[in-house]
């Protein structure tokens, strides 16, 4: 089956990674006549609007980043409750203008401000819903109906009767539309796609834990069956993650016969480029039938992390009464990417505890329990108070640092960081690694959707923690071989995913 065929994840990953050479011999540039529209428009379908003034939870940030939504009992959410899930997770939160247009910024990170995004509501009967599946558009902040009736047994079937599908009353479906991230990144764009997506599902899962709402990340479906669903294609637009919300008392009904759907959509831009590379990647990993989705389920990925040995920094997180008090949903209006930090130090206690609450796990189909990961982090710390500057290995089981290499690692983490002065300016800067090969043995090609995804949702978790202690964080590209080699050899073998950059934001000192 294709999804096992591993070596074209592997020749995926090769064939778009970054280097100090293919940088400077990159011929592409940006053809702004040509920008795609950020904003997914279907012409004949009139808006339901949501609820603009819903009652926000008051919860603590790190209460919510730290805590897991509650699993017991029947919890089912209500418009004003789905609303406050959509704005806080994918809605927009400020709007920029500059002569000639405006951005309209959202409440998660995303590489470049592009937003390949979208998101689609699969519900029964809701307080204030009808059952149905919808398009949520942040443009208008409202749904758009493109089925009538409860479909949610679709996606019970699609993903082999996943028990958080079968019992929750609304489903959101994450997508991606490709054109708008490779209209920049080209085919390294598909990576970005599940960072992008793990940035939304960050926040969604603090807004569901806010709420006190079962959630969970669920990648294992069939495509097919899902995009079908939607009325994607599963190449210009396909469905990449499936969140669950809630707790319902039954199960959805059988599914009945599913039509074609044919709704006409704004055109993203007057020409599209095609990057076959994405759609081969995607393909490769697509889950054809139920069986393989009961086999990617049957024995999700257990961690098996050695002891880390000696010299060792134990985490120090602050105590919970020193933890701010200020809301979730206060820290995620004022959240922004940092475009410069100050290069000022942070405390110990404070990285301790961004790291301890991005790093607690999260509900997902493709992990065990939630200390498992299929990332590696390393740091490069460069100022934080109580820590030697010097490159460190996180351990997940003892939840410490183990210093690796001591020294000054600016100017090395501003070149791995392809050159950016943010990668060597901040406090300190992240890089993910995983063991994609054993990744793919378990999952196939799938784990590598996996593998990038769980970088998203972790570096949102970390943009969370770092905003709500007043600090700054910004995600960053790198190139790849270098990162591994500058780990090495404890990092041998192991493949960069992604990066994330924290400090104290502020003018660049001169230097």
């Amino acid at each position: 089956m294709g999804n096992r065929e591993t070596e074209k994840a592997l020749h995926y990953h090769e064939a778009t990674k970054h280097s100090y050479w293919s940088i400077r011999t990159s011929v592409h540039y940006l053809d702004w006549d040509n920008q795609p529209l950020p904003f997914k428009i279907y012409r004949d379908l009139e808006p339901l609007a949501l609820p603009s003034e819903f009652p926000e939870t008051g919860v603590a940030t790190l209460d919510a980043v730290v805590g897991a939504p509650d699993v017991s009992g029947t919890r089912v959410p209500d418009l004003n409750v789905l609303a406050h899930i959509l704005y806080y997770s994918a809605g927009i939160t400020k709007t920029k203008r500059y002569p000639g247009g405006e951005i309209h910024f959202r409440a998660a990170a995303c590489a470049g401000a592009l937003y390949p995004i979208e998101v689609y509501v699969v519900c029964g009967d809701l307080p204030g819903l009808k059952a149905g599946v919808y398009h949520f558009s942040p443009r208008d902040f409202a749904l758009r109906r493109l089925r009538a009736g409860d479909y949610r047994g679709v996606l019970a079937r699609a993903t082999a009767r996943e028990p958080a599908i079968c019992r929750a009353p609304v489903i959101l479906v994450q997508t991606a539309i490709s054109w708008r991230s490779s209209w920049k990144y080209r085919d390294r764009a598909y990576r970005y796609h599940f960072w992008d997506d793990g940035m939304i599902l960050a926040n969604a899962l603090a807004a569901a834990t806010a709420h006190r709402m079962p959630a969970k990340v669920v990648m294992g479906f069939v495509d097919d069956e899902v995009n079908h669903l939607l009325g994607v294609d599963g190449e210009r637009e396909m469905a990449l993650t499936l969140f669950p919300l809630g707790r319902a008392s039954v199960a959805p009904p059988p599914p009945d016969e599913v039509p074609d759907l044919r709704l006409e959509t704004v055109p993203l831009s007057r020409s599209e480029v095609d990057y076959p590379l994405i759609r081969e990647m995607h393909a490769a990993s697509t889950l054809s039938s139920v069986q393989e989705v009961e086999h990617w389920r049957e024995a999700p990925f257990e961690t098996r992390d050695a002891p880390c040995g000696n010299n060792i920094f134990p985490l120090r997180p602050l105590a919970e009464d020193e933890w701010p008090r200020e809301s979730l949903e206060s820290v995620i209006r004022r959240r922004g990417s940092t475009r410069r930090f100050a290069r000022k130090a942070i405390r110990w206690e404070e990285l301790s505890t961004i790291l301890d609450g991005a790093t607690r796990g999260f509900p997902a189909d493709f992990l065990k329990a939630s200390g498992d990961h299929l990332n590696d982090l390393y740091l490069n710390v460069h100022a934080v108070e109580g820590m030697p500057a010097g490159a460190y290995f996180y351990c997940w089981r003892e939840r410490a640092l183990k210093l690796l290499r001591e020294g000054d690692v600016r100017q090395s983490s501003q070149y791995l960081c392809l050159e950016q002065a943010l990668g060597g300016d901040s406090s300190v800067t992240i890089f993910y690694l995983a063991d994609l090969s054993s990744i793919l043995g378990r999952y196939g090609n799938r784990g590598y959707r996996a593998a990038q995804l769980e970088a998203g949702i972790i570096g949102g978790k970390l943009y969370l923690g770092a905003y709500a202690l007043g600090r700054g964080a910004t995600g960053l590209t790198f190139y790849d071989d270098d990162v591994t080699e500058f780990f090495s050899p404890h990092a041998e073998g192991k493949s960069a995913i992604f990066v994330t950059a924290l400090g104290v934001p502020g003018k660049r000192p001169y230097l």
